[in-house]
């Protein structure tokens, strides 16, 4: 299906435009919400490398990108956050998590370090930085996993104010849009989820989340919505 114009495409909801018009339409969408910001051939180099890297992952019934860009695309117009820099953060969240080895290259040494010594080198230190600090630690076998996933959150983003812009997206990707997860998938994220959204209104409410405070509001009631879901999922499992 053909993409609507550039007007109805700029205030239609992002999940809808995945629904309708998939990872192409959500592409044109972020370049609209881009097109003003300074050195763009930097932030469309990271969105190719994204879409390189996650090329042959899915993200329950669509593309990976699909997420990756409508993370970027909440940052940038829902919460009012037009820094390059968290465009780029915001694209490649997931790179150092999930492609490590690729990412990095031939560079020697663990490959998650020398993945964000490459993004460092072609994005920036501050931008290697916020992805450093919303990438999930390495499994540890002694801890329970969701307790482990609890603890990163509450530590790493109490001391990087601008990494939780990104993870509140990442965040209200995953919770409130955990209506198109798939199967199984749907009752397992929502327990993941749920002890979460605590922890997240703390990290907004904070005097030094570089959000507007009618942002903030925005996304303790996106927050509230995604508690709803994920008691009525867990409820019905």
């Amino acid at each position: 299906m053909s993409n609507p114009g550039a007007g109805v495409l700029a205030v239609m909801p992002l999940h809808t435009i995945s629904e309708v018009y998939g990872e192409a339409g959500l592409r044109e969408r972020l370049l609209l919400e881009i097109a003003e910001l300074p050195d763009t051939d930097r932030l469309t180099d990271a969105l190719e490398l994204a879409a390189e890297l996650h090329r042959e992952d899915r993200y329950g019934r669509e593309p990976y990108l699909s997420h990756l860009l409508r993370v970027t695309i909440r940052i940038v117009s829902h919460y009012e956050v037009r820094d390059p820099d968290l465009v780029v953060a915001g694209l490649l969240h997931d790179s150092v998590e999930d492609h490590p080895r690729e990412l990095a290259g031939s560079r020697p040494g663990d490959p998650r370090s020398a993945a964000l010594e490459a993004l460092a080198e072609r994005f920036g230190t501050r931008v290697a930085d916020i992805v450093a600090a919303v990438t999930n630690p390495a499994r540890d076998p002694d801890q329970d996993k969701h307790e482990q996933y609890r603890e990163h959150i509450a530590a790493d983003l109490d001391r990087a104010p601008w990494a939780r812009i990104v993870k509140l997206s990442d965040f209200t990707d995953n919770g409130v849009g955990i209506l198109y997860a798939t199967g199984p998938a749907m009752a397992r994220l929502a327990t993941k989820y749920r002890p979460l959204t605590d922890i997240y209104r703390d990290l907004v409410n904070r005097p030094d989340t570089p959000l507007a405070d009618h942002v903030k509001q925005l996304i303790l009631d996106q927050l509230d919505r995604a508690d709803e879901r994920f008691e009525a999922i867990l409820a019905a499992d």
